[in-house]
């Protein structure tokens, strides 16, 4: 993961929430972090709230919207089911994402339409596509 940068969409436990205790966004981004790669997340409610959960953590940036947060990243995953993470243009996120994966955390997606746009699918409880 070194030199990678991934887009993590959703911080809160769960949505219309700000709430990020024991959110697994954090576990996740420790994990990237430790393994080398930057984070670039975004949550419609929660990013305020996650920078004071994660201080001083070297390596992950909050961006101001879903799209700021794919600037130079390799890979998306969707972490909180938001309502504007549910239809995103997977045409504009194979072109935005250099490695063309997507990492979908709720298995919001329908993986034949992801793979149709040129991604890779991974969801939860899924095989790859």
């Amino acid at each position: 993961m070194n030199g990678r940068t991934i887009a993590l969409w959703g911080l809160a436990f769960k949505a219309n929430t700000d709430d990020v205790r024991e959110a697994s966004s954090l576990a996740i981004i420790d994990v990237l972090l430790q393994a080398g790669a930057t984070v670039r997340a975004y949550d419609p409610a929660a990013n305020e709230t996650a920078q004071a959960a994660l201080p001083g953590r070297e390596g992950v940036t909050f961006a101001k919207s879903a799209q700021d947060a794919l600037q130079g990243a390799d890979a998306l995953a969707v972490v909180t089911e938001w309502l504007e993470f549910r239809s995103p243009d997977f045409d504009a996120l194979a072109a935005s994402l250099k490695a063309k994966a997507l990492f979908d955390g709720r298995n919001l997606y329908d993986p034949a339409a992801v793979r149709q746009a040129g991604l890779v699918y991974y969801g939860i409880g899924r095989s790859a596509v």
